[in-house]
């Protein structure tokens, strides 16, 4: 039975967490017009994509009445003005819009989050900086891992790792993982050149291979000492751009004790940086600059951090901090057509805060499109976007709540990756069941699951 519908949904703001915002639920089927004061931008995404377009100021009465704000499901802001973004939300709640979604980025803000969210009936407040930067302290706390997602509120992670040449995991069939490396973990996704993968327990991992992993904290960390493939605590990080990541990262390091140099070339964001952050080093000078890099010790820290507003000097600075020799390097990049490419000169933990916002409002829309409770929590986007990790609450109406998983017979390309049973994380076998009140992860090629149920063949 098909749970799914479609949404009428208004889109201010064609800039970058616009654009790819607005290219994701697109895919999805849903009932897309976009407001922008840029005649040019609503042009392209309307000769790209299936949506409507209207030239204007978002947050102006008449021009979100001829988008038909006063119908629709749900109202999205996310222009490069916070100010902006509520004011346009508020005419949108006064019109009539079901669900209000607004991009917050100042820090000033921060703090009262909350009672903007309920004081003015806004759904859902995202911040792409501090998104960005809870992500990239996620990777400098487990550096052996190119990436690190969360479920289950932070007790569980999907942890991606590449398997590099001499490793103890070449050749090991992942039926036999656990035993090897007596661990408890599972591989959810493999990715072998372009080619992805589900896998089963008779695949062998190779040289080469990027897996993702679910686990515990505690047994992902486990597991990568027995497996050999952990790597030291960061100590120390410089990261090159004083932006609002730097600001909100540094912020995270400080309070676990990790030491933080910023190198920006513009004097008065170091001033105020200098202010807000006490406990980080402040560098106003050039993080292009190779001699500057050498002077301010880059060949002696743990991790390097580059997020400078333009791509191609972000993957020159993490390409010479790699020759280096540093041992954590990441990289801030908004392009896709760049990411695809980095790959190949040895960058590989890639940051994109536009990416990261997408995934949350494609969360949240997935819930609202779904007629009944669907119960989704969290949503990834992993290997190139070719696969999605899921996190469903299971409610007491899923048809198959207690039925050993070996007897349901799901779709092809989809694995039940966790089941989260209190504090208790499951790897599940096939003699595992789901009851209601689980957090369940699904890991799977399929694309627009909204509910438990449609795990279902």
């Amino acid at each position: 039975m098909n749970r799914r519908k479609e949404m009428q949904i208004v889109v201010i703001g064609c800039g970058k967490v616009g654009r790819t915002l607005i290219e994701h639920l697109a895919m999805e089927g849903h009932d897309i017009v976009v407001i922008d004061n840029n005649s040019q931008n609503i042009e392209d995404i309307v000769n790209t994509y299936d949506v409507m377009g209207i030239c204007g100021n978002g947050a102006i009465y008449d021009i979100q009445m001829e988008a038909g704000v006063n119908k629709v499901d749900l109202f999205i802001s996310v222009t490069s003005s916070d100010e902006i973004n509520l004011i346009s939300c508020l005419i949108a709640r006064e019109l009539g819009a079901k669900n209000l979604i607004a991009r917050v980025r100042n820090p000033d803000y921060a703090s009262q989050i909350s009672f903007m969210r309920d004081r003015l009936g806004i759904s859902m407040m995202i911040n792409p900086e501090k998104a960005a930067a809870d992500e990239i302290a996620r990777i400098l706390k487990f550096p052996s891992a190119l990436k690190v997602d969360q479920f289950a509120k932070g007790l569980v992670d999907l942890a991606e790792i590449k398997v590099k040449q001499g490793s103890k995991l070449v050749g090991i069939s992942l039926s036999d993982l656990n035993r090897k490396f007596k661990s408890s973990v599972l591989v959810c996704a493999l990715q072998r050149q372009q080619r992805v993968h589900i896998p089963d327990g008779r695949f062998s991992l190779e040289e080469g291979d990027k897996i993702h992993i679910t686990a515990s904290h505690k047994d992902l960390e486990n597991f990568m000492v027995s497996a050999g493939i952990y790597e030291r605590k960061i100590k120390s990080v410089m990261i090159i751009g004083g932006g609002r990541i730097a600001f909100y990262l540094s912020k995270q390091l400080a309070e676990i004790g990790i030491k933080v140099k910023i190198i920006d070339n513009d004097e008065k964001t170091c001033e105020r940086l200098s202010m807000l952050l006490p406990k980080a080093d402040i560098i106003n000078a050039d993080g292009t600059d190779q001699d500057v890099l050498l002077e301010e010790g880059i060949e002696h820290v743990d991790a390097c951090v580059s997020m400078t507003g333009i791509d191609e000097e972000n993957v020159i600075i993490s390409m010479y901090a790699s020759k280096c020799n540093v041992p954590k390097v990441i990289t801030k990049v908004n392009r896709f057509s760049i990411i695809n490419m980095l790959e190949s000169i040895g960058i590989e933990s890639v940051i994109s805060p536009k990416d990261i916002t997408a995934n949350q409002i494609v969360r949240y829309v997935r819930a609202k499109a779904n007629k009944v409770d669907s119960g989704i929590e969290t949503l990834y986007k992993i290997v190139d976007k070719k696969v999605e990790a899921i996190e469903f609450i299971a409610n007491k109406n899923v048809s198959f709540l207690g039925i050993p998983l070996k007897k349901l017979n799901t779709k092809e390309n989809l694995l039940v990756a966790g089941i989260m049973r209190g504090n208790k994380l499951i790897v599940p076998s096939g003699d595992d069941f789901i009851q209601a009140g689980d957090s369940v992860i699904i890991v799977t090629t399929n694309s627009f699951l909204t509910s438990l149920e449609d795990i279902l063949a």
